[in-house]
């Protein structure tokens, strides 16, 4: 495994971490949980992303119970804060409240006295930026949680969020969280350069597409039962954004690139994403220990450059708006 820096911070996370959206407490249970975890932790990873809205909790105490056995300081765990967690008002957003009250419930499902990150999971717009940075900076003086991100928000937003948290005297954006792959590149724009200026790490999200570039959906066939593609509770973001024979076929066309490199094109994907510097780690959702095994093997994987160009024609960059 190989460790990178997140963003000007001093802390290095693990260039693949394991995440639990749509796995712990949803389709695995205790056991299959703890499977994912113990490989992980074994091939080197020390970083793990959950969140209080991953199936209302249970996805932190899924996590929780398999981190307890692992030493503390061993572990880099993010969760997250912003969406309604009942019909409560004032149990939803980035208000001083709901973070207040959030980071409890969060710390006691997940079993630890302390987060490494705590991370807003979306805007809030009804909630002003000082307020919310505010709140940050007092979880961290109580020792609550170390660093603190975002996820989702606009280049110019976190820019100003880190305007705000120098004005106020308060620590700034740790990392932010994207959604990016070779089917998502838009974080490329201004996402990963403003980042950068800003000493911000990304750690990204669905860098597999939700298994679309995996290679396991081939063209004129149906999902394969048993994939994410087939189920129905989770299959609502691969059918809606990445759901063509275009993206079926290219796959394939991946599948022959990783081969060349003795490979698979999950791994490819992921070292892919890593051959950019504002990229600190690769968010994996793995339901089985295997896949955290192959996964983990990014790390390592060298792209020749030449390669690199040939995906860059298969999967390229959005046309920006003039201007952008």
């Amino acid at each position: 495994m190989k460790y990178r820096r997140m963003g000007k911070w001093g802390v290095e996370l693990s260039v693949v971490g394991l995440g639990s959206f749509f796995t712990m407490g949803v389709k695995l249970d205790q056991k299959q949980s703890r499977d994912t975890v113990v490989a992980a932790y074994e091939n080197g990873i020390n970083f793990f992303d959950t969140a209080d809205a991953y199936a209302l909790g249970e996805g932190e105490k899924h996590l929780g119970k398999c981190l307890a056995e692992f030493p503390r300081k061993g572990l880099f765990v993010i969760s997250k804060v912003h969406t309604p967690m009942s019909d409560i008002p004032n149990d939803k957003g980035l208000c001083y409240k709901h973070i207040k009250e959030s980071i409890e419930s969060s710390l006691s499902r997940l079993g630890m006295d302390y987060l490494d990150l705590y991370m807003c999971h979306r805007p809030d717009l009804d909630t002003p930026l000082e307020e919310t940075v505010r709140a940050m900076e007092d979880l961290i003086r109580e020792g609550k949680i170390l660093y603190w991100g975002v996820s989702e928000w606009p280049a110019h937003l976190m820019v100003k969020a880190n305007a705000v948290a120098k004005e106020i005297g308060a620590r700034g954006i740790g990392v932010n969280e994207p959604r990016y792959s070779m089917l998502w590149r838009y974080p490329e724009n201004t996402v990963f350069p403003i980042s950068e200026q800003e000493g911000i790490g990304n750690v990204v999200f669905s860098p597999l597409a939700h298994g679309m570039l995996t290679g396991k959906y081939k063209p004129g066939e149906e999902a394969p039962e048993g994939t994410r593609a087939a189920d129905p509770d989770i299959n609502l973001v691969i059918k809606g954004m990445y759901w063509s024979e275009e993206n079926k076929e290219n796959s394939q066309e991946l599948v022959k690139m990783a081969e060349e490199l003795g490979t698979t094109a999950a791994t490819l994907s992921l070292a892919w994403c890593l051959r950019l510097p504002a990229v600190t780690s690769t968010i994996i959702g793995a339901s089985k220990a295997s896949q955290v095994v192959e996964n983990a093997n990014a790390a390592d994987l060298e792209i020749p450059e030449e390669m690199v160009k040939q995906i860059d024609e298969l999967f390229p960059a959005p046309k920006w708006p003039e201007g952008s």
